[in-house]
């Protein structure tokens, strides 16, 4: 899987809205949902990932795939960076296909992204089992940039950066969900891996401007360890950014 780095450049224009952050001693986990607006089985997972958000306690991330495009609709929001993501999930996992909507745990299990009951029993029991996230990671406005800071710990990670919209209304005009109107949350448009962490307190500054491209409305920061092979494995601390006052 391809990763870009993003080496920090000075902003020439101030974000102006607010941010708010969510304190790690918040947050039970991580969990990124793997989903198509052309899949008949998401929208209830779609749903679901809504009350997940609105619980204020975890990190949620939407990967919309393009593997159902072929069903009559085009995802707007799918990439094939997205669905190379969730296969290389698989390959982390041991496992031989993907599915939709498929939610993935710290980056450590999976489970239906429909089952929102069965999501955070999973996030319980990895806090439980010393498998949640386990190391600061906050970030804040400096100015004209954006510093994000990272704790002490154990091990070694990758600093990544997934850029969302905060919520766009889609109408599908094809495939299976054709003719009805869903609201999808927290839909990334990029991963950027911005740093390596090697257990020492760091921080990392980019440039403000960072959330002022494409119609960016949010971003979460995560500290995940990959595999030999560089395939996205366990996450260990997370943030996640909104702008405005209602995020």
């Amino acid at each position: 899987m391809r990763l870009r780095f993003l080496v920090p450049l000075l902003a020439g224009i101030a974000l102006t809205s607010s941010l708010h952050a969510q304190e790690l001693a918040k947050i039970k986990g991580v969990v990124e949902l793997f989903t198509s607006q052309g899949c008949a089985s998401c929208p209830p997972a779609d749903a679901a990932f809504r009350k997940l958000i609105g619980q204020g306690d975890v990190v949620a991330l939407a990967y919309h795939v393009d593997y159902w495009n072929y069903l009559g609709w085009n995802d707007t929001m799918a990439s094939k960076d997205n669905t190379a993501r969730q296969y290389a999930y698989a390959r982390t996992m041991g496992r031989s296909g993907v599915y939709t909507p498929q939610a993935i745990i710290n980056g450590r299990d999976h489970i239906s992204g429909a089952d929102l009951n069965g999501i955070n029993v999973k996030l319980d029991d990895f806090q439980h089992q010393g498998k949640g996230l386990t190391v600061a990671v906050n970030a804040a406005m400096k100015g004209d940039e954006l510093e994000i800071k990272i704790g002490s710990g154990q091990g070694k990670a990758n600093v990544v950066v997934a850029y969302f919209d905060k919520e766009q209304l889609v109408s599908p005009k094809g495939g299976e969900n054709n003719g009805q109107q869903i609201a999808y949350l927290h839909a990334v448009s990029d991963v950027e891996t911005v740093g390596m962490w090697d257990g020492k307190e760091m921080n990392v500054v980019l440039p403000a401007n960072v959330l002022d491209k494409a119609g960016r409305r949010g971003l979460a920061v995560l500290l995940q360890s990959s595999t030999p092979s560089g395939d996205p494995a366990a996450i260990i601390g997370a943030t996640v950014l909104t702008i405005g006052s209602d995020g």
